[in-house]
C-alpha cells in the first residue's frame, strides 16, 4: 500500500506479522493455511476465530473476554469479542503509514523499567530489549521498531513549514487503568493490552471507537500555558538526526546501539529445518539492501504449503499490507515459484506432497511488473482538502506535476515553481529527495521496491511549493578559554575547526561561560563544526557543541509564560534520567534540557528573547545554584532578566526546596501534577550573598604580609560554612569522587555523612582561636565552637533548624528576604546531631548583613554543600545585588498532595513515565 499502490489492490486484505521483526530467536511466522478469515471496517487487519486457553482481554473495549472464543488479527495480534468484531476502529499496524500527516522520526532510546507493550506486535516488552521514543509514547521491541513508521510528535516547524491548525496527536494504549474516556467518560486504559488512545499533546483519552468523535483542533489541556508552541519554535535542521535537535545525550543513542547489535539475527541462527514438528523455517529478504545487511524475517511453513500461502506469510512479516497474487518468492538463483506450486514437492512418482530436503533456506520477496499502476501524489502540505491525487501511468515528473496541479484547480500556476519530493517515512529518519524532472515515476517506484519493500511501504511522494529557503543554523559551543573578546574567539575557532568566514558568523558571546553562538548559512558546513568541535580540544578542554532552535517571541500567545527545564539526571538516586523522559512527553521537548550536555547557558540563551518565561530547576542544591549562577552572569541579555525559578529536590539535602515547599526530596510524583503546582505556585523573594575570599598570609598580630592567591568570588543562596560542618562535607566530596557510582540513593549519603561524623568525635580545632569574627563593623566574641555557619534559610543540613525557633528579643525573627544572614556556632559532631535530631538549636552569635572574617590557618569552607581548604586570609560577606525570584508551593497544594500520597491513588493519564 504505502503511497504506491495497484489500483485492484485498493480493497485488498492487509497482513503482516504476529512477531517482532528482524529477531532470529523469536517464534517464526506461522503459514495462515486455509482458515476462516473475518472481515471488518477498521483497514489491515485479517481476524481468525481463536480457541482462548487463558484469561484474555478485548483490545477494543479494553473488557474481559468471558468464554472460549476469540478473534485475533493475524498481522498485529489485536483481539477482541466477537461483538466488538464489527465495531473495531483501530487500524492494523500494517496500515501506520496512511495515518501519518506530517513525517516526524522518533528519537529511540532504551526503555524505563514500567511494563508496556509494543505498538506494532501489541505483545508485552520484556527483557533488556525495548526500546521508547524519547519524544512521544511509542515503545516498541528494539527488532520491531523499524517497522514503525516517522508518526513522532511535531515540535516545531523545519524550513518552510507553517501550520494553521494544531491537531491532536493521537497514540494508541500505554494508558494507566484508571483513565476515563472524555467521550463517555467509561474507563478506557488497560495494563494487560494495548488499548484506549491519548492525545500525546493535552493528554486526554478515550476508546479507539471514540476518539473520531472528539474535535480535531488539539487544545494543549491544561498546561498550555506552560508550553513552547511547536508553531513557535524554528530549527534548520536537515542534516542533523532528530537526537541533536533535542540535544539528548549521547548515551542513550550508545545503548541503544549496543541493543541493535544484540539482536542483529546472524545466519545460523536457527536452523532450516525442524523435523520433529514437520516443519521448514525460511530465511525471507524484503530486498538487495536486506539481502546486503542480512536483515531478515523467519517464515515458519508446514509440510505441504503452496507459494501464494507462503508470500502471504512473507508480506505479514514485513508488515506489507498488500494482495500476496503481486509478488513472488524467487532463491538466491532469482528464480521464481509460479502460484500453483508446492513449495515443499518432491516430483514423486505418485506426485505426493512430501518433505523436500534441497529447499533454498534464503528467498528474495519481489514484486511482480504491473501493467498499470497508481501512484498517490499527496498534496498535504499545499493545504487543500483533496489528501492525494491518482497517477496510474508513467510519466515523467514535470508531466506529474502539471496534471496534479490540474486536478488540484491550480493549472493557472507555474509547474516550476513547484517541486516533487520523495519522503520516506522511516522510524528513526525521514528522508526527503526532490525527483529531478525528467526521471520517469514509476521507474522510480520500481527502484524502491527492488531494494526493499518495507522502505516502499514506508515512501510517499509530496507535491511542494518550490522556495528559496533561507538556511540558519544555530550552534553553540562551549568550553572555550574564558573573558576573551570576540576576535580572538573567532581566531580560536578558525585555528582548531577552520571556519569558513563568509559562511559562519558569531552572533554572541558569552565570555564569563566560555561560550559563543554561531549562526551558519550552509548545511554542511553547520554539519563539519558540530561534529568537529565535538572532537577538538582548545586548551586541554573538551569543547561542547549542541544544535539551538530560533524561538518566534513575536508567535508567542499573550499572557502565555513557557517553562524552561533543566534536569540534572545525575541527581536524586539517577532519577534525572525517568524526569527528563517524563517531561519532555508532558511539554515540547525543546524546553527540557539536560544539565549534563551543556549546561543552563544553552537554554537560558534559547530563551533570550522571551518576554515572560519561568524555571524549573530539577536537581539538588548544587544544581540550583548552578543556574542562578549563569542567569546572574548572562542577566544584561535577556528580556526577562528575572524569571521566576521551581524545584523538584533530587539532591541528598535540598533545603532550599524544603523551605519553598516543594519538599525533601522527589520520590516519584506525579509529573502533571507537579507541572500543576509550579503553574499555581506563588512568587517570593530570596536574598542572595556575594562572598569575597581575598587569600593573604596573615601574622601573628593579625598584620597582611603577602597575596597567596588571586582573590575569588562565590555566590551564596543557603549558607557558608567554616570548620566542622565544612570539613565534613569535604570528607563526603572526597569519598564521592573515588566512588561515583556508590552516591546514588540519599540513603546511602547520608550515610556516608554519618560515617565522616563518627569519625571526627574526638576531633578539636579550637575554631574560635583561628578567625576574627566582625558583622556590621562589630567585633564578636566567638565561645568555643568548632563551627561556624552562616544561614540564609532557615533549612540546613537536610532540614534541620539550626538557628531555632524560640524568640529573642536581641534578634528579629529570620526571613528569606529581610536582608541579613544569621550567624551561628556549633561545639562539635555531637552538638550537630543534637541540632539535626531536634533536640537543640546552635549558638546564636549575630544577625546582619555584612560580615568580614580574618583567618590566621587554613580551614574548610563550604558554601551550598560545596567544599574546599580556604588559605589564610580575608572573607567577606555582603548582599549580591537584587533579589533572586522563586516560586513558593501553595499550602493549598501541599496538603492535596499530601493527601492524595495516603489515599494511595492510581496513576492519573500523566504519571506513567511522565507522560500525559
Amino acid at each position: 500500500m504505502a503511497d504506491s499502490a495497484r489500483a485492484k489492490n485498493d480493497n485488498s486484505k492487509m497482513e503482516s506479522p504476529s512477531v517482532s521483526p528482524l529477531s532470529g530467536r523469536e517464534k517464526p511466522q506461522q503459514s495462515p493455511g486455509s482458515r476462516s478469515r473475518y472481515q471488518v471496517s477498521a483497514p489491515g487487519h485479517c481476524f481468525r476465530k481463536v480457541t482462548l486457553t487463558k484469561p484474555t482481554f478485548c483490545h477494543s473495549c479494553s473488557d474481559f473476554i468471558w468464554g472460549l472464543i476469540g478473534f485475533i488479527c493475524e498481522v498485529c495480534n489485536f483481539m477482541c469479542h466477537e461483538k466488538c468484531l464489527k465495531t473495531v476502529r483501530t487500524v492494523c499496524s500494517c496500515m501506520a503509514p496512511t495515518l501519518v500527516r506530517v513525517p516526524v522520526a522518533h528519537c529511540f532510546g532504551p526503555a524505563g523499567q514500567k511494563k508496556r507493550l509494543c505498538c506494532v506486535c501489541r505483545k508485552h516488552l520484556e527483557g533488556n530489549t525495548a526500546v521508547r521514543c524519547e519524544v512521544c509514547e511509542l515503545h516498541a521491541h528494539s527488532d520491531c521498531a523499524a517497522f514503525s513508521c516517522g508518526d513522532c510528535r511535531l515540535c516545531h516547524q523545519d524550513g518552510s513549514q507553517d501550520f494553521d491548525s494544531f491537531p491532536h496527536h493521537w497514540r494508541e494504549g500505554n494508558i494507566p487503568s484508571g483513565a476515563r474516556c472524555e467521550v463517555c467518560r467509561r474507563t478506557c486504559g488497560s495494563s494487560d493490552v494495548l488499548a484506549g488512545m491519548r492525545c500525546e499533546w493535552c493528554g486526554i483519552t478515550t476508546h479507539a471507537a471514540c476518539y473520531l468523535i472528539v474535535p480535531p483542533e488539539c487544545g494543549l489541556g491544561r498546561l498550555r500555558n506552560m508550553l513552547l508552541l511547536p508553531a513557535c519554535v524554528r530549527i534548520c535542521s536537515r542534516n542533523f538526526s532528530k537526537m541533536h535537535c533535542y540535544r539528548i545525550s549521547e548515551s542513550c543513542q550508545n545503548e541503544l546501539d549496543n541493543l541493535e547489535e544484540l539482536d542483529r539475527p546472524t545466519k545460523e541462527c536457527q536452523p532450516a529445518t525442524t523435523p520433529d514438528s514437520g516443519k521448514q523455517v525460511l530465511r525471507v529478504f524484503d530486498g538487495d539492501d536486506a539481502v546486503k545487511r542480512s536483515h531478515f524475517r523467519l517464515v515458519s511453513i508446514p509440510r505441504m504449503t503452496k507459494n501464494e500461502e507462503v508470500v502471504e506469510s512473507a508480506l505479514r512479516a514485513f508488515y506489507i499490507p498488500d494482495d500476496p497474487l503481486d509478488y513472488e518468492l524467487q532463491d538466491n538463483d532469482q528464480q521464481a515459484l509460479h502460484s500453483d506450486d508446492v513449495v515443499n514437492r518432491n516430483g514423486t512418482p505418485d506426485n505426493k506432497a512430501i518433505f523436500k530436503e534441497n529447499v533454498p533456506e534464503a528467498w528474495l520477496l519481489r514484486a511482480k511488473p504491473q501493467e498499470t499502476e497508481v501512484l498517490k501524489i499527496y498534496a498535504g502540505w499545499l493545504k487543500v482538502i483533496v489528501a492525494y491525487i491518482s497517477i496510474s501511468k508513467n510519466s515523467t515528473v514535470d508531466s506529474v506535476i502539471k496534471e496534479v496541479l490540474t486536478q488540484l484547480g491550480r493549472q493557472d500556476e507555474d509547474p516550476s515553481s513547484f517541486n516533487l519530493v520523495e519522503v520516506y517515512m522511516g522510524s528513526k529518519q525521514v528522508q526527503r529527495q526532490v525527483i529531478t524532472g525528467q526521471e520517469l515515476l514509476l521507474d522510480k517506484l520500481q527502484e524502491i521496491r527492488k531494494i526493499s519493500l518495507r522502505q516502499m511501504n514506508q515512501t510517499r511522494f509530496y507535491i511542494v511549493e518550490s522556495r528559496n529557503q533561507v538556511v540558519q543554523v544555530n550552534l553553540l559551543v562551549e568550553r572555550l578559554p574564558v573573558q576573551l573578546s570576540k576576535e580572538e574567539y573567532a581566531d580560536l575557532l578558525q585555528e582548531h575547526l577552520a571556519m569558513k568566514s563568509h559562511l559562519v558568523t558569531i552572533t554572541h558571546v558569552y565570555g564569563n561561560q566560555g561560550a559563543v553562538v554561531l549562526q551558519i548559512s550552509c548545511f554542511s558546513e553547520a554539519e563539519r563544526i558540530y561534529m568537529l568541535a565535538k572532537d577538538t580540544s582548545v586548551s586541554n578542554q573538551q569543547l561542547t557543541s549542541l544544535v539551538l532552535p530560533e524561538i518566534m517571541h513575536n508567535k508567542l500567545p499573550k499572557g502565555d509564560s513557557p517553562l524552561l527545564v533543566f534536569v540534572n539526571p545525575k541527581s536524586g538516586e539517577l532519577k534525572g534520567r525517568e524526569l527528563l523522559y517524563g517531561f519532555r512527553k508532558l511539554l515540547n521537548p525543546h524546553q527540557v534540557f539536560d544539565m549534563t550536555n551543556g549546561g543552563p547557558l544553552s537554554g537560558l540563551h534559547m530563551f533570550r528573547e522571551v518576554p515572560r518565561f519561568r524555571v524549573l530547576v530539577c536537581g539538588g542544591d548544587g544544581t540550583v545554584s548552578w543556574v542562578l549562577g549563569v542567569l546572574e552572569d548572562i542577566r544584561h541579555k535577556l528580556v526577562c532578566p528575572e524569571p521566576p525559578i521551581g524545584i523538584v529536590p533530587l539532591g541528598t539535602g535540598n533545603d532550599l526546596a524544603r523551605i519553598l515547599r516543594w519538599g525533601a526530596g522527589y520520590s516519584g510524583e506525579d509529573l502533571h501534577h507537579i507541572l500543576v503546582s509550579v503553574d499555581e505556585a506563588e512568587e517570593v523573594q530570596i536574598d542572595r550573598w556575594t562572598i569575597l575570599l581575598d587569600a593573604q598570609e596573615i601574622t601573628d598580630d593579625g598584620k597582611e604580609n603577602c597575596f597567596l592567591e588571586p582573590p575569588k568570588i562565590v555566590q551564596m543562596n543557603n549558607y557558608f560554612g567554616l570548620g566542622i560542618d565544612a570539613e565534613l562535607s569535604l570528607d563526603f566530596h572526597h569519598a564521592r569522587q573515588e566512588e561515583p557510582g556508590k552516591f546514588n540513593s540519599r540513603f546511602h549519603n547520608k550515610g556516608v555523612y554519618l560515617k565522616a561524623g563518627l569519625q571526627k568525635l574526638s576531633h578539636t580545632r579550637n575554631l574560635h582561636k583561628d578567625l576574627k569574627l566582625q558583622v556590621d563593623k562589630q567585633d564578636i566574641e566567638l565561645p568555643s565552637i568548632e563551627g561556624l555557619i552562616f544561614l540564609n534559610i532557615p533549612s540546613w543540613g537536610s532540614g534541620a533548624d539550626l538557628w531555632g525557633s524560640e524568640g529573642d528579643s536581641r534578634y528579629g525573627k529570620p526571613r528569606i528576604d529581610d536582608g541579613m544572614l544569621e550567624v551561628v556556632g556549633v561545639t562539635g559532631v555531637v552538638h550537630m546531631g543534637q541540632v539535626q535530631s531536634g533536640m537543640r538549636s546552635g549558638i546564636r552569635l549575630a544577625q546582619g548583613n555584612y560580615v568580614r572574617i580574618t583567618v590566621t590557618k587554613p580551614i574548610p569552607v563550604q558554601v551550598d554543600g560545596e567544599p574546599w581548604i580556604q588559605a589564610p586570609g580575608h572573607i567577606i560577606i555582603s548582599a549580591a545585588g537584587p533579589k533572586v525570584r522563586m516560586l513558593r508551593k501553595s499550602k493549598h497544594k501541599q496538603k492535596q498532595q499530601c493527601a492524595s500520597l495516603k489515599e494511595g491513588r492510581s496513576e492519573s493519564p500523566s504519571s506513567s513515565d511522565g507522560g500525559h
